[in-house]
């Protein structure tokens, strides 16, 4: 994992993608009941502790680790196998040819069937899958992710290790996410709610963006 974040400048210059890929879910569209009365001399910021609710969304965001921007966002109700799936296909259709390495969780939507059959698709792989619960690439889990994880292949996903999801690049920006736009925000909708994150995408990719410093070389940490 450490290796692939130590080459994505040159992957990059060569014309590949390491993006780190990931969904955060829930994320509710709270209206404060009453408005936020603003900061002010010797005065705090006053905000309404009752909200009503109106509904959650789904952001599944992927960080280019070159450059430090957000790209191909996807937002909607759910996180299901057919959402992951169309946004990774969406992903690469801004740039087919390439190479694409997407850092990824072990999430079972992160090793399904329709996620083999797109790579397999547009990595023009003329082979048998197999059956799904039964034999070939398709039978399990494991032999998904071995599929999906071939370095062979000019897409491929490469998966932290159980319990470290503090290796996936993205979770630092929906860190930024929270900090800068959804923890003291107030939305009268779901689609206010999308509208206003992609809009901080935005501004973030044009002003804020650049590569994490990652100094975390993946040797054991000491407890």
């Amino acid at each position: 994992m450490c290796d692939h974040y130590a080459t994505a400048q040159e992957l990059y210059q060569q014309g590949s993608h390491l993006v780190s890929t990931d969904e955060k879910t829930g994320i509710q569209a709270l209206e404060r009941t009453h408005p936020t009365r603003p900061m002010m001399p010797g005065k705090v910021e006053l905000r309404e502790f009752e909200y009503i609710r109106h509904g959650t969304q789904t952001l599944i965001a992927n960080f280019e680790v070159a450059t430090g921007q957000l790209i191909t966002p996807s937002i909607g109700p759910t996180r299901t196998e057919a959402d992951f799936v169309a946004h990774i296909g969406q992903t690469i259709s801004i740039d087919p040819d390439a190479q694409w390495i997407f850092v990824v969780d072990q999430l079972n939507t992160h090793k399904s069937e329709s996620l083999v059959r797109l790579v397999a698709q547009l990595c023009d792989l003329d082979q048998d899958l197999g059956v799904k619960g039964k034999l070939g690439i398709l039978k399990s889990m494991e032999t998904r992710a071995a599929f999906l994880q071939d370095q062979a292949h000019r897409i491929r996903l490469v998966y932290t290790p159980k319990h470290t999801s503090w290796l996936n690049q993205i979770e630092i920006w929906f860190s930024i996410l929270v900090r800068r736009l959804l923890k003291r925000a107030s939305f009268t909708s779901t689609e206010e709610l999308r509208e206003r994150i992609l809009a901080f995408i935005d501004y973030f990719n044009q002003t804020m963006a650049k590569p994490f410093k990652w100094t975390y070389a993946g040797r054991p940490l000491v407890v």
